[in-house]
Formats: structure tokens, sequence, C-alpha cells
């Protein structure tokens, strides 16, 4: 299992159970401290670990990534594409190259990784693609513009490419979870026209009230969803009760959702 991301959060979560019930990781992350420490985590598990210090967002850095998991593991059966990076601020706000900068870590590292591992995970008996979206890939909320682009490009990409491997041997899930109490908002970059001390304000009272789903509940989830082959996978009551209402409200769904962020 060769999965981004994997420093912190979910993607660390996502290994520490993976080890536990055997599998063999391929971990990847931009930061080498946070590499390091899921790696620690992990040691004594029975599969085989790798780490890799990875940028997603540098395309040859994902393929030479792809490249050595192939090689330390003899293969890879599913890949996790669940690095990501938030941005704070509103569309006058953000500045275009940190729009970038976020779409080219959310979006396109999510397109690097399916295609520089799409050829090996045909080449398995069984594979998987695990996109993260987020319940902003369902719900676009106020100030959240470059982040929920990417997710919900994500998504997007996502669908049309489990259309494109129906017939083939690579099962593709996108997940959308919900609250998770990752230090994503907290480590959120803030865009230079955002007064930090406000964005540090909304970001605490965002944290205490919306995130709240432990990490090891995701991990759970997700390794669940992989072997029920969902294509869709949903993480938190909050996650549900949009997607229940933005099917039933349609675009009305958004403004009763503004208001109460």
């Amino acid at each position: 299992m060769a999965i981004t991301g994997a420093g912190s959060g979910i993607g660390r979560a996502l290994a520490e159970l993976a080890a536990r019930r055997g599998a063999h990781l391929a971990l990847a992350d931009v930061d080498p401290k946070g590499l390091a420490e899921t790696r620690e985590r992990v040691s004594g598990s029975p599969g085989r670990v790798s780490t890799h210090v990875v940028d997603v967002a540098d395309e040859a850095a994902v393929r030479t990534f792809a490249a050595a998991a192939v090689s330390a593991h003899g293969g890879v059966d599913v890949l996790v594409n669940n690095a990501g990076v938030a941005l704070y601020g509103s569309v006058l706000e953000i500045a275009s190259d940190e729009f970038a900068w976020l779409m080219n870590v959310n979006f396109w590292g999510v397109v690097y990784g399916v295609k520089a591992f799409l050829p090996a995970l045909l080449q398995r008996p069984e594979a998987a693609i695990v996109n993260v979206s987020s319940l902003f890939g369902l719900w676009a909320p106020p100030g959240q513009s470059a982040y929920a682009a990417s997710k919900f490009a994500v998504r997007g990409f996502g669908e049309s490419l489990r259309g494109e491997l129906l017939d083939t041997n690579v099962h593709v899930m996108t997940v959308h979870p919900a609250g998770i109490a990752t230090a994503i908002a907290r480590s959120a970059r803030v865009a230079a026209a955002v007064d930090p001390a406000v964005a540090a304000a909304r970001t605490k009272a965002f944290e205490e009230r919306f995130l709240t789903i432990a990490p090891a509940d995701a991990a759970s989830a997700i390794l669940d969803g992989l072997e029920r082959k969902r294509d869709r996978l949903l993480i938190g009551r909050e996650a549900r009760r949009v997607d229940v209402l933005t099917r039933l409200l349609g675009p009305h769904a958004a403004r009763l959702f503004a208001r109460r962020v």
C-alpha cells in the first residue's frame, strides 16, 4: 500500500492500522520529521515499510516515488492519494499564486499519483486507488473557495477514472471525510491579504466545533470501504447529512449551510 501524506493525520492513522494488519507500506510525505515519526510508530510490523520524502506537487518526484515503491516492494496493490493542504481566505483575498499552490498539491498531486502508479496497479491481480476528497467536495462553504475547488476536482477526476477502469482489475474509491481531528486547519496557509489574528480565531472556532472524529476512525472506515469495494465513502454524520440535503434541496442547501457556518 502506497500512502501520500503519511506523516500525520489520516495518512499516519491509515499506515498504523494497515501495518497492524500486515500490509507492506510505501509511505510518502513532504515533512521528513513527520514521516520518521510515522515510521517509528509502525516499526515492528510484519510487513515491509519504506519511507519516501515526496512533494506531490512535483510530478517528477511522484514518478520517482512510484518507481521506488515498486522496486522496494515488488509491486503496489493500493494507492492512497491522501496528501493535502488548506488555504484560508476569500476569493478576493487569495492571490492567484496562492490558489495555484493549493491546487498543485490537492488536485495535481492526485493526478500525478494516479498516472505514476496506474501502470503498476494494472499489473496486479486486484488493485485499488483511494482518492481522499472532503466534505467540501460535496458542498463548498464561504471562505474555502480554493480548497473546495480542489476537492470537487478530486471528486470529478475520480468518478471519470472509475468509469475508465470499470473493466480492469483496478477499483477506484473516493473518500469524503467530515470533521477529522487533524492539524490541517491549524497548519493552513493564510492568504497574504488576510489578518492572521482573524484567521487564527476562526480556525480555532472551526476546530472546536467541527473537527471531532479521530483519524483512527477515518482510517478504519477507509480500510473497510476498500474491503467492500465502495465507490464513494462518506465519513462522519456531517458528511452523510450534507450529502442527503444537497440531493434533496439542490442549490438551496448551499444557502442553508452558509448561514450555519
